[in-house]
């Protein structure tokens, strides 16, 4: 697998309402394992649409293995300034995103017109991609489903990889683990 795409939850739906909330680093590591795992056997791009949450985080991600593994980030918005409704520090992180990643390009030209834009972009992502990282719990999906529906429906091959609830569970426990004062 040479491109994946990678999606998950929006931030409001993991109630997570600050951009430092320290949870979001599980998530990252939770990221961050899997992406190395897949940059191991042959993995060259992560492709995301730029969407707040999961999908910001892992272009974070994406961005700090560039250097160390080569790894490639491409950001695919659905449309132009799909950020401008955003909290400022994360238009920031979305700016300073599309500004370091390897290749950037709405899928449609001006501003939100309409939800067939999501779909599209849905279909645009596991069309392009050879699998999916999707960081979801489905019992309790969010925004994500729409991403995930249409992954399950690929007409190819198309392998979905899981981040879910317990491996965040796992990945908290193994820092906490991993923290000297834990033990002392």
């Amino acid at each position: 697998m040479k491109v994946l795409a990678v999606t998950g939850y929006k931030p409001m739906e993991l109630n997570l309402f600050k951009p430092d909330d320290e949870r979001i680093a599980f998530i990252k590591a939770a990221i961050r394992r899997r992406l190395v795992g897949f940059i191991e056997e042959g993995l060259e791009w992560v492709l995301i649409s730029g969407q707040m949450g999961v999908e910001l985080w892992a272009g974070e991600v994406a961005l700090d293995l560039q250097e160390e593994f080569g790894l490639k980030l491409a950001v695919i918005p659905p449309f132009e300034n799909q950020e401008s409704r955003w909290p400022e520090p994360v238009q920031e992180l979305y700016q300073e995103l599309t500004m370091e990643a390897d290749f950037y390009q709405p899928l449609y030209k001006g501003d939100y017109k309409g939800p067939y834009q999501f779909k599209a972009k849905n279909k645009w992502l596991v069309d392009k991609s050879d699998g999916c990282l999707i960081l979801i719990d489905e019992e309790t999906p969010g925004s994500n489903r729409f991403f995930y529906g249409e992954a399950k429906e690929a007409i190819k091959d198309y392998p979905i990889y899981f981040i879910t609830p317990p491996d965040l569970d796992d990945i908290v426990e193994e820092i906490r683990m991993n923290d000297p004062d834990y033990w002392g």
